[in-house]
């Protein structure tokens, strides 16, 4: 009887599937794997676990290794792509075939150790948010042996990403939108409809999260791109597989679809000011001939119009360069309450799609997103 009510109790531990992205990490995920499954030990009293590995079309070993490790474990799955689709595809299949209550990412060559699972999973039970980040910029955060350019790039755009989500509506204050090592709410997390094919897909998780009011947390996080268990000279150095002027391209891309509107208002309200120096220019000298002219004989509209023209014989430039920019200020204020209004009926419809997933009387599909 009481192995019986010790099975009931085991059976309601909450189910956490850890996903594993991995392409051409032959010389380092059997170790990795066999670290992670020990790590995972210290926490199988509070949680049941299940590994999804996703061999992202590999052109070395990595499948076949992923594949002999999870041989003997009804926990591990692996998932192969026939072709490198890229992160947010291998992300996108993992979410749609696995089952857990919470579901954990991380990086499968270590760069965060493995006793961020634990500390994920904590904080996103104590907190009840839908996701919770692993940031090294949070307060208490590192980065260790991450190239110089390679660190500005990912601060700057974090703190690009970051100013483009705020919202006068929602109070977290993040500071790593671009991490790939998250906790989620599983259930929250598959129904989301998420398109993004490579690493703009961390965005896009973020934007459609905070569509839907969802509580977004971070913890302090160290990333250290050279784990001790990546020291063995048989171990390639870590490389980033993020193109540079790629990672660029899209992280503009992701404030774009975060806040399209700031890319021209801003612009316009800024192009405006630089026009309001040649218009008020050419108004005071307009002013200043009219003047002048004010005791000829001749009706109020001449006076104007010779006004006007004296103004702009002394300086056509200034007449010139202000209408261009005061038509150029204009059409991008407009386009960016064009791109705003269209931000929210998106926001609304996806709003409104959301909320009608999650009818009871939908039909529900395993791990469908």
């Amino acid at each position: 009887m009481e192995s019986k009510e010790k099975t009931v109790i085991e059976d309601k531990r909450p189910l956490v599937s850890v996903v594993l992205p991995a392409f051409n990490e032959e010389a380092i995920i059997e170790r990795n794997l066999n670290v992670l499954s020990e790590y995972i030990k210290t926490l199988e009293d509070e949680y049941r676990w299940e590994f999804f590995i996703i061999n992202d079309g590999s052109s070395d070993a990595t499948g076949d290794l992923a594949d002999a490790y999870a041989k003997d474990k009804d926990n591990v799955f692996v998932l192969h792509h026939m072709f490198n689709f890229r992160l947010g595809q291998a992300l996108r299949t993992a979410f749609f075939n696995c089952r857990g209550d919470y579901i954990i990412v991380m990086d499968i060559d270590l760069s965060y150790s493995p006793d961020h699972i634990g500390r994920l999973m904590a904080k996103i039970r104590e907190s009840r948010a839908k996701i919770v980040i692993a940031s090294p910029y949070a307060k208490e955060g590192e980065v260790s042996n991450v190239p110089w350019h390679r660190k500005k790039l990912s601060i700057w755009a974090n703190r690009f990403l970051c100013f483009a989500a705020t919202k006068d509506w929602f109070s977290d204050k993040l500071t790593n939108i671009t991490g790939m090592v998250r906790a989620y709410d599983g259930e929250f997390l598959r129904r989301l409809n998420l398109t993004g094919m490579d690493v703009d897909i961390q965005p896009e998780i973020i934007f459609k999260a905070k569509i839907l009011r969802a509580k977004i947390v971070e913890i302090p996080a160290h990333l250290n791109w050279i784990s001790e268990k990546s020291k063995d000279k048989k171990v390639k150095k870590r490389r980033s597989s993020i193109r540079i002027l790629s990672s660029i391209m899209q992280n503009l891309l992701a404030g774009f679809i975060l806040r399209p509107f700031m890319f021209f208002i801003l612009p316009g309200f800024v192009v405006f000011l630089l026009s309001l120096y040649p218009i008020i220019w050419s108004v005071i000298h307009t002013i200043h001939e009219y003047k002048n002219l004010a005791g000829a004989e001749a009706d109020y509209y001449f006076r104007l119009t010779a006004a006007v023209g004296a103004a702009f014989r002394s300086s056509p430039q200034a007449f010139i360069v202000g209408g261009i920019t005061l038509m150029v200020a204009i059409q991008l204020i407009s386009l960016g309450l064009l791109a705003l209004q269209q931000k929210r009926y998106f926001d609304e419809l996806f709003f409104l799609g959301s909320t009608i997933y999650k009818d009871p009387r939908m039909p529900k599909k395993r791990g469908s997103l």
